[in-house]
């Protein structure tokens, strides 16, 4: 629970269902707040309430693996890191440890039993397979194992976001209005760079900014500042606007350069997570995101060595970012994904 507005409708859905207790993870100085309105809410329908204290586990697991890729020339998504690790592992063990078989949560999601392939498969929402709602979180749930999708619950896979208000509602929560936080939940500002060098005490060494030629455009305040398809901050002049078109964090130069140059038709995967069999053997026709917001774009996924694929997208795709996730769908299935590695044409 975060005494939001979708995992306060999880709990509505399901108090009636199962006995049921609420959890929240306080994972970092700040989350206090949350946990406090979490346990109104628990108070509110008259179930337990824990917190469990996993400030050190998120530490190593999220946070310096997310300050370890940005130093690294990447952009990461640490949700994804978290939901595998923290919600779905360090918290589902703190649950079971009194007692608990199952957990349930406020994605937008669903969870299906395979009987042919004897495996769980992960799905979208109903609300974003029929077009009713762009709300469908299964993007950052691909890399959840057998054994966390055996035991998971996702009571709001079948509904949309006005649903979902519309049930806390008619119970008279206050988070009926609340909006959707939209920031990554232990920097609230947005300020990566600026949480970075706050975490670390160093200060981000310039550099130089290139074009694909390798010719000199300027310097740079760091490379943790940029992303790719940055456009803002460049401090560049030139004919046409210029965007980040990639980063080298072994160099310390960005690479500057016009929007085509964004587009790319291949990349590369690693740390492979596959949901609906257990390993790639053969090139297979799916379809892929490479960012949350993307609709799902035709490819062709080959297997490659060491737990790595290579994808072609029929057309290319623009600002595809190392260290953000790659997800394969077959309809409404998630097959899988993996960390993008890197693009290879342009």
């Amino acid at each position: 629970m975060s005494g939001g507005v979708d995992s306060s409708a999880a709990l509505i859905l399901l108090k009636d269902k199962y006995n049921i207790i609420g959890a929240t993870m306080n994972l970092f100085n700040g989350a206090e707040a949350a946990c406090d309105e979490a346990r109104a809410v628990a108070e509110r329908f008259g179930i337990p309430h824990y917190i469990f204290d996993l400030k050190e586990q998120f530490r190593r697991d999220v946070i310096e693996k997310f300050i370890q890729s940005y130093a690294d020339g990447e952009t990461p998504n640490p949700c994804v890191v978290c939901n595998k690790h923290i919600k779905f592992g360090e918290l589902f063990n703190a649950a079971k440890s009194i007692g608990c078989e199952l957990m349930a949560t406020g994605h937008y999601a669903r969870v299906e039993y395979d009987a042919g392939s004897g495996r769980y498969l992960l799905k979208k929402a109903i609300s974003r397979r029929n077009e009713v709602s762009a709300k469908d979180q299964s993007y950052v749930l691909y890399n959840l194992s057998q054994e966390q999708l055996s035991r998971v619950i996702f009571p709001l896979g079948s509904l949309d976001k006005a649903q979902v208000r519309g049930l806390a509602l008619e119970h008279d929560l206050a988070s009926a209005g609340k909006p959707d936080s939209q920031d990554i939940c232990f920097i609230p500002d947005g300020d990566y760079a600026g949480y970075i060098e706050r975490y670390t005490g160093k200060t981000p060494e310039s550099g130089d900014i290139i074009d694909s030629s390798g010719k000199f455009l300027g310097k740079h305040s760091g490379i943790i500042n940029y992303t790719i398809g940055q456009r803002k901050g460049l401090g560049l002049s030139a004919p046409e606007p210029l965007y980040v078109t990639g980063k080298d964090a072994e160099s310390n130069t960005v690479t500057a350069g016009v929007n085509s140059e964004l587009f790319s038709s291949t990349l590369t995967a690693r740390e492979l997570n596959w949901i609906a069999f257990a390993e790639l053997k053969q090139t297979m026709r799916l379809y892929a995101r490479t960012r949350y917001s993307q609709p799902e774009q035709p490819c062709t996924v080959s297997p490659i060595d060491d737990n790595k694929v290579k994808v072609i997208f029929d057309s290319p795709q623009r600002a595809i970012t190392p260290g953000q996730s790659v997800v394969f769908y077959d309809g409404d299935v998630i097959i899988g994904g993996g960390t993008i590695q890197l693009t290879i044409d342009n």
